[in-house]
């Protein structure tokens, strides 16, 4: 049985394939024999809120012939404190697959442990695999393999993103470079335990020169609000605007994971100008967990 927890875990081969089947899934679209969830119900299970995932998901399920039931923690007894290796050993017995979008990536785990049910992390507090899959994907779409390239993130370098794409570099051999305050820097024993070429600093300017991709996320994640107006005081001037812009290579991408809080992590205008690869990166999402779905199932 397969699941998709964390790219840490997932092999260079799996990655591969999802790769090349979402190509496929986004260009036949239209096709409509493509079912391989037929006569299955998967649940989404989502105790944080979503526009892009809960949509993608839900539409991905459908169009591969599955359904699809939204469960909020307030929808279940999760919310009222039962364990998670007792909800998950009830729906393993009654659903045929998972989506969890949760602060615990230890939920995620136990949740595929004792479901005995395929299990896709579709946003925990340490990783967010589905995001920076599609990323991946929207790169290659626009400027081919990212082996060999330059990305830099920009802003919260300790959140579920920026740890994803920590994964992805170590594994996919490109140059990680995350521009944050010391305060928001990764781990150190995390960089370690990934390896590969990650560069963190805190001279922006420096890590945005001849970057191929410039990305950033929201300065104030989900389960952080009580903390936003002292992110937003140490964070402010990692932005990324057109001056940054420039510093980077002349066909440099930008992208941004959604929801954006323009005038914070990025400028009205610099966000606009990309509007067309971060709305295509979004889109992705969409073929991507498309492609990932079909990969749980196979045999």
């Amino acid at each position: 049985m397969k699941h998709l927890l964390s790219l840490e875990k997932l092999p260079n081969a799996d990655i591969e394939k999802i790769m090349r089947d979402s190509a496929i899934f986004k260009r036949e679209r239209a096709r409509v024999d493509r079912k391989p969830l037929a006569g299955q119900h998967w649940a989404l299970i989502f105790t944080k809120s979503s526009t892009r995932t809960r949509v993608s998901f839900e539409v991905g399920i459908r169009e591969l012939g599955g359904e699809v039931m939204f469960l909020s923690a307030n929808d279940i007894q999760l919310g009222r404190g039962e364990p998670i290796k007792d909800t998950a050993r009830v729906l393993g017995r009654m659903i045929h697959g998972a989506v969890i979008r949760t602060f615990a990536q230890n939920d995620v785990e136990e949740f595929a442990e004792f479901s005995k049910i395929p299990t896709i992390n579709a946003l925990t507090d340490d990783e967010h695999p589905c995001q920076i899959l599609a990323d991946i994907f929207t790169f290659k779409e626009k400027h081919g393999p990212i082996v060999g390239k330059v990305v830099t993130f920009v802003g919260d370098g300790a959140c579920n993103v920026p740890r994803s794409w920590i994964w992805a570099a170590a594994k996919l051999g490109f140059e990680l470079r995350i521009a944050a305050p010391k305060k928001f820097q990764p781990p150190a024993e995390l960089l370690k335990r990934a390896g590969g070429k990650i560069v963190c600093t805190e001279d922006l300017e420096k890590a945005a020169k001849g970057a191929d991709l410039l990305y950033t996320d929201v300065w104030v994640s989900m389960g952080k609000e009580a903390e936003s107006a002292a992110r937003i005081k140490a964070l402010q001037n990692y932005q990324i605007n057109q001056s940054l812009v420039k510093l980077a290579n002349p066909r440099a991408l930008v992208m941004h994971c959604l929801p954006a809080y323009r005038g914070k992590e990025i400028d009205d205008e610099t966000f606009e100008a990309n509007a067309d690869t971060i709305f295509a990166q979004a889109e992705n999402r969409l073929h991507v967990q498309k492609a990932i779905l079909s990969w749980v199932v196979a045999k």
